[in-house]
């Protein structure tokens, strides 16, 4: 059952969400979170690394993941845990598509699997452990863009 009718429950599915990896965006969150490593944000310095160009960090990936969740259990949800795991990498060009399974609720507390996919593999999975007030339900938050490219949702 996909998630939206009520509160969370254990085997609901989140919608996916698909999201553009440009160079911007592989550039910005490393800057933004302060990995100044150069296979983030140097293309020949990721080459001579091994790499076919840079890739995104896992700071940019959790936040992203983090704002898929949010972005689907409405602003008063909390995200009280997060436990990623990283694997294919994520190359500007590539698209990853992020999809989420309910797994537990206990309470106002759900846990969800997230698996971030990309033309490579499996980028990311992890859960996601949050608190969930009962009037911040899905029904009740605005729905999430099903599509995200940079920092600007398309239509």
């Amino acid at each position: 059952m996909t998630v939206g009718a009520g509160p969370p429950r254990a085997g609901d599915t989140l919608p996916p969400l698909e999201i553009a990896i440009t160079r911007t965006l592989v550039v910005a969150g490393a800057i933004a979170s302060r990995d100044y490593q150069d296979v983030h944000h140097d293309a020949e310095a990721a080459r001579r690394k091994g790499s076919p160009d840079v890739f995104m960090n896992i700071l940019t990936t959790n936040g992203l993941v983090g704002r898929y969740i949010t972005d689907h259990f409405g602003p008063a949800a909390v995200l009280r845990k997060v436990v990623i795991r990283l694997g294919a990498p994520n190359h500007p060009g590539d698209t990853m598509v992020l999809t989420g399974v309910v797994e537990d609720v206990r309470g106002d507390t759900a846990t969800v699997r997230v698996l971030g996919t990309n033309g490579l593999g499996n980028h990311v999975t992890g859960t996601v452990t949050l608190t969930v007030p009962p009037s911040s339900s899905p029904e009740q938050s605005p729905s999430p863009a099903q599509s995200w490219e940079g920092t600007v949702p398309r239509s």
